[in-house]
């Protein structure tokens, strides 16, 4: 009484062995679970990073430039999470191998980067570049067309001021300035670095105040426009004309007087 027989303990046993090799099984399944579930996870946070990558990746760089004050703009990407990206800019020559990061437009929320002084050097193309980064992920590069500031840089109107007497008006004309300054300190016109003409034109208010008629083109500095008429309101717009590219400054403002 009491004591189990052979046949019984190796029953026993034979479960205990059997129980213990299904929970190796269901370890090992575990295991290749795990790792399964893991690859899968890693390659959904990859292909999460590379769809950030490419929707905050800047869009549209271009350089801007006025009598060569030159900047880079650039829009953000399409993702609305792109608003809160920070931007890194870099520029080089064309034909140099090495970019140039641009201290003060790396790691900033703006969209406008000032590349004046980095294009200084206005024979020499350039171009620029943009990345975006938002929660540790970094976007490619946007890559900006060549520029050129001599041939590229827009010219602004000149300066105005209009004196009149009884039956004339002078009118005095100041060329517009570089940002780029003289030992002295004054700043360079832009007349020292093209071929520029001065296009003067008058308004009669009381006959059309959208008719623009030219009275002058040259390079003096003051012009005298005469055989006015008494009591009529006249306006005076110019702008600047480089003939070797054919390019036109916007007009000034309008400068008006009442003859007297």
């Amino acid at each position: 009484m009491g004591r189990t027989c052979p046949r019984g303990r190796e029953v026993l046993f034979s479960h205990g062995a059997a129980l213990l090799s299904m929970r190796r099984i269901m370890l090992s399944f575990l295991c290749l679970l795990m790792h399964l579930l893991q690859d899968e996870t890693t390659s959904l946070l990859v292909l999460g990073n590379q769809d950030l990558q490419d929707s905050i990746k800047p869009q549209k760089v271009e350089f801007h430039s006025l009598n060569f004050n030159t900047t880079l703009h650039w829009q953000p990407g399409w993702a609305r999470e792109a608003r809160d990206a920070l931007y890194f800019v870099q520029y080089k020559v064309y034909g140099q191998s090495t970019w140039q990061n641009k201290d003060e437009c790396w790691g900033i929320s703006s969209h406008v980067c000032d590349l004046t002084h980095e294009t200084s050097d206005i024979q020499e193309p350039y171009y620029s570049r943009v990345r975006a980064a938002l929660a540790g992920v970094y976007s490619s590069w946007s890559l900006s067309c060549r520029f050129t500031p001599w041939r590229e840089t827009m010219i602004g109107p000149p300066m105005v001021t209009v004196v009149h007497s009884n039956k004339s008006i002078t009118v005095k004309l100041q060329a517009p300035r570089s940002p780029y300054r003289r030992k002295r300190g004054s700043k360079i016109p832009m007349t020292n670095y093209y071929d520029l003409l001065y296009q003067v034109f008058i308004i009669n208010n009381l006959l059309d105040e959208q008719h623009r008629v030219l009275v002058y083109e040259g390079k003096d500095k003051v012009i005298k426009i005469e055989d006015l008429r008494p009591g009529v309101s006249y306006c005076i717009v110019a702008k600047m004309y480089m003939p070797v590219l054919d390019h036109s400054s916007a007009y000034s403002s309008r400068q008006c007087t009442v003859l007297q």
